[in-house]
């Protein structure tokens, strides 16, 4: 009875978590922009080792474009990647570290003129 249960439960399970073999990325509206973008700097485990409520997902963004030389995303592909990483890598508990207090960044180097 209980195998029968699991078996049962085996394909719904696989569909909640369709998972792009390539990128490790959840499947779901969103997932081609964040492979696109995101995966152009750094590896994909990167983003879905995260945890992160929008606020903070749009904090990691900016944080990128200020600091890593990320591009400006248009105002639609900035909406759909950050309703992607709300929706499919929202907070957990225990599961993100806290965040690097300002005094222990590496300070940043004045452009060069």
């Amino acid at each position: 009875m209980k195998y029968a249960l699991i078996l049962l439960l085996l394909p719904a399970m696989a569909a909640a978590a369709d998972i792009d073999a390539a990128s490790g990325l959840i499947k779901n509206p969103g997932w081609e922009q964040v492979r696109a973008h995101c995966g152009g700097c750094h590896s994909h485990a990167l983003v879905t080792r995260q945890r992160a409520d929008r606020k903070t997902w749009l904090d990691i963004i900016r944080w990128m474009q200020e600091t890593q030389n990320l591009w400006q995303f248009q105002t639609q592909v900035e909406t759909q990647i950050l309703d992607y990483l709300a929706t499919n890598y929202p907070p957990q508990p225990n599961r993100r570290r806290a965040p690097i207090p300002p005094s222990l960044m590496p300070k940043i180097a004045a452009p060069v003129q």
